[in-house]
């Protein structure tokens, strides 16, 4: 029984903390109006719960082999009782920061879920399973669209103080339902790290979805202030809109997931960093709110079925050492959504404009288009060679089998 219910436990698990995670973006417009932060630190406060989401995910996936993914979700949650807490009653900038930053404890949960569940299916379903559980990406969306509504009656401080009673009961239901005797995997760190740091194709997946998942995060950290104060939206509709940037993405991390489990994934990151390239250079047009909506939904699209593609990638490239490398991977992706809305507000403040910023994730998607089709045509080569190294072995061994026979 508890095997069964892990998936959809912890896909709940990944919800939550990812609801958590982007508490501070999803009700910055009601909070800069009782806490005064100036325009150059807006993008700094909504990307700091970011930083220590991701560089936690290192160790949370190391450990979700070594002690199972219950104890590590249970003492997530618990520990997260605490920022939430001061987040509610904070009343300064350093307020902020600091709660913000423990914050990021829900985002890092992430690598827990991607190497707890592939234990519990075989090889061929792991791009489906993965993509279901990152589908948990929709907690985020559940913040953006309904922390605003509760805010609006009732203030901020009260909605993130609700936040408490749902971290209450899904501690209960990891004590209760988690899996307690979940497969462990009892290796070192130091010989996991050995195992994967040298292997390029670390890296590389690193890189992409440094720019898949780090654009969903960006984006979602980043829109409800940027199209209240650049589109001059309301508040709840701008929270709207960046559900629906959310939900769309994570409609497609599962779909790319079972694309993967079909079709060749590197030809699919072909086409999904492709589009990502033309999406991002309309972006840097500066364009209406409708071609900004297009450009965005596309982005949503391409970060969505990469992240399904990419942790499809990760327990095929590095099975012995799933736990550490998918925790570099996700790390990676976490950072990737710090970055870009610094950089942005970074740009604007010289440039007056996004314009640099949006070309940059332009080129930095070409770049990795064409990482990508090196690492196809390798991959074939590599394919190639074993072949006619089979063939030629089979010759010298019909050649010996009938020198052999005249011999005798």
């Amino acid at each position: 029984m508890f095997k069964r219910i892990q998936l959809p436990l912890q896909t709940m698990n990944l919800i939550v903390g990812f609801m958590i995670w982007v508490l501070i973006s999803s009700l910055l417009p009601f909070i800069k109006e009782d806490i005064a932060i100036p325009e150059s630190q807006l993008a700094l406060v909504t990307a700091i719960p970011v930083v220590l989401g991701s560089v936690l995910r290192v160790p949370l996936g190391f450990y979700a082999n070594q002690i199972g993914a219950r104890k590590i979700f249970l003492l997530s949650f618990i520990l997260l009782l605490f920022p939430v807490y001061y987040i509610s009653i904070a009343n300064s900038l350093m307020d902020l920061l600091v709660g913000g930053l423990f914050l990021g404890i829900g985002g890092a949960v992430f690598s827990v879920g991607v190497t707890s569940l592939p234990k519990y299916y075989p090889k061929e379903r792991h791009g489906f399973v993965n993509g279901i559980y990152g589908a948990g990406n929709l907690g985020t969306a559940l913040s953006t669209f309904a922390a605003p509504m509760v805010a609006t009656k009732f203030g901020w401080s009260t909605t993130v103080q609700l936040y408490l009673v749902l971290l209450a009961v899904f501690i209960v239901a990891n004590f209760f339902l988690g899996d307690k005797k979940e497969p462990k995997i009892k290796t070192t760190l130091s010989e996991q790290i050995k195992g994967v740091y040298k292997n390029e194709k670390l890296w590389l997946v690193c890189l992409f979805y440094f720019i898949t998942f780090g654009s969903f995060v960006a984006f979602t950290v980043y829109l409800p202030n940027f199209l209240v104060s650049n589109f001059g939206l309301e508040k709840v509709d701008a929270g709207m809109r960046t559900a629906g940037f959310i939900v769309f993405a994570t409609i497609m991390r599962p779909i790319g997931g079972w694309l993967a489990d079909r079709f060749h994934s590197l030809i699919l990151l072909m086409f999904v960093f492709g589009v990502y390239t033309v999406s991002a250079m309309i972006l840097s047009f500066a364009p209406s709110l409708g071609w900004y909506t297009f450009g965005c939904l596309t982005i949503a699209f391409c970060a969505g079925v990469g992240n399904g593609v990419i942790f499809k990638l990760v327990p095929l490239y590095f099975q012995k050492q799933a736990g550490i490398a998918n925790g570099i991977v996700s790390m990676m992706g976490g950072l990737g959504g710090f970055f870009p809305p610094i950089l942005l507000s970074l740009l604007f403040n010289i440039t007056g404009h996004y314009a640099i910023g949006f070309m940059a994730l332009s080129e930095v998607a070409l770049a990795s288009l064409i990482l990508v089709v090196w690492m196809y045509y390798q991959e074939k080569m590599a394919l190639t060679r074993e072949e006619l190294d089979r063939a030629v072995k089979g010759s010298n061994f019909k050649f010996r089998n009938h020198n052999n026979m005249k011999n005798a």
